[in-house]
């Protein structure tokens, strides 16, 4: 009889155990989380020549996509919230080396952040407003064979802060604040960007603008800002871009170089503003047309035509256009070719550039000063 009751008790013990971890695994199981790996791998074949006479032959990274490496994934918190985060870094695939020299790991982006029913919000090392909708500008998605690429745009930023509205009846909304982190305590670098757009199956509108201004007592007390539009239609098979920026993120020098480095960073990627260069008060408007069409499920070809002009009348103007196709031999390889030209005016040192900087390049100003630029493109492009 003793035994009969030291069992049954047995059998309760067990069969309340197994309820509280199936209730436990239930309960698990309701909160998901994942992580995944993902990259990037694009490498292209690069001939440039300018109409000096001079011209270069290399292996590229990034003609379509920066070649990069990252982990992002999730935690489901339930009631309509959930934790994410990114870990990216990049790479040049031809030779391996790292894509920040200086010892940033994650250097293309380092964020976490709650998804709310009210909307996102993050902070770390994001990128900007501008680079996130480039898949929006033209056909090349902002990258190798684009006018409005050619002009800089800052990518990404460190202590970035954003908000991240829910799409409401195709609209969004999108905030960031950099902070600078100044010795001296100041915020006035802060650099700030916003974007709104419109998007829907056939249309995509939108707008944005980033702003940072100088540091205290600057002899040159002149904002730098990136005012970008867009907006696209699409018709079938093919799809019409317009695009344009307002900016005097650009120097004299040549090649023409920044006043507001592309890579961000605050303070160590250099994204701070010096306020000693008079170049801030030189204004450039950036106009391009793009299209493209799918001939087939699998290629797309597109151009592009578009030019750079100085406000300030002093011959650094540009203009230039390009044709491309693209392959995909699978879900995710493919195999891409651009051809593009681009004539600087007599003080112009713009170059093309992919979505990376070319490492080998045509930098004397006797060769892109006044000349005309043209270059072929070969790449291939695998994901995972």
């Amino acid at each position: 009889m003793r035994d009969t009751v030291s069992q049954a008790k047995g059998h309760l013990a067990l069969s309340i155990l197994t309820a509280a971890l199936l209730g436990c695994s239930s309960a698990h199981a309701q909160q998901q989380s994942s992580v995944t790996i993902y990259g990037i791998l694009d490498q292209y074949v690069n001939y440039l020549s300018s109409s000096s006479g001079t011209s270069v032959k290399a292996l590229e990274d990034g003609g379509y996509k920066k070649s990069r490496f990252g982990l992002r994934g999730f935690e489901d918190l339930g009631g309509g919230y959930r934790v994410r985060f990114t870990l990216e870094s990049g790479l040049s695939a031809d030779t391996g080396v790292a894509g920040d020299t200086s010892g940033r790991f994650f250097d293309r982006q380092s964020w976490v952040g709650i998804v709310t029913p009210y909307g996102e919000i993050r902070a770390g090392r994001q990128n900007s407003t501008f680079l996130v909708r480039g898949d929006n500008m033209d056909y090349t998605g902002r990258a190798l064979g684009s006018i409005i690429n050619t002009f800089p745009v800052s990518t990404r930023y460190d202590n970035d802060l954003s908000y991240l509205s829910p799409r409401i009846g195709g609209v969004m909304l999108e905030a960031h604040a950099a902070l600078p982190e100044a010795a001296d305590g100041s915020n006035r670098q802060v650099t700030y960007q916003a974007f709104i757009d419109y998007s829907d199956d056939r249309f995509k509108i939108g707008y944005g603008a980033l702003r940072q201004a100088p540091p205290k007592n600057a002899t040159v007390d002149v904002a730098v800002v990136y005012q970008s539009a867009y907006a696209s239609w699409k018709f079938g098979d093919g799809t019409v871009y317009l695009a344009g920026v307002r900016s005097n993120n650009s120097t004299s020098a040549v090649p023409s170089g920044f006043l507001l480095n592309p890579t961000g960073g605050a303070p160590s990627g250099g994204g701070l503003i010096s306020g000693t260069s008079a170049d801030a008060r030189r204004y450039f408007n950036v106009y391009q047309i793009s299209a493209d069409y799918m001939l087939t499920p699998q290629l797309r070809i597109g151009g592009a035509w578009g030019r750079i002009d100085d406000t300030s009348n002093s011959g650094r103007d540009a203009v230039g256009g390009s044709v491309g196709a693209f392959y995909n031999i699978s879900k995710r390889t493919m195999f891409y070719t651009v051809v593009d030209t681009l004539k600087n005016g007599p003080n112009g040192g713009f170059r093309m550039s992919g979505s990376g900087t070319p490492k080998t390049n045509i930098t004397s100003a006797s060769d892109i000063q006044g000349q005309r630029l043209r270059g072929v493109h070969l790449g291939v492009m695998h994901t995972f």
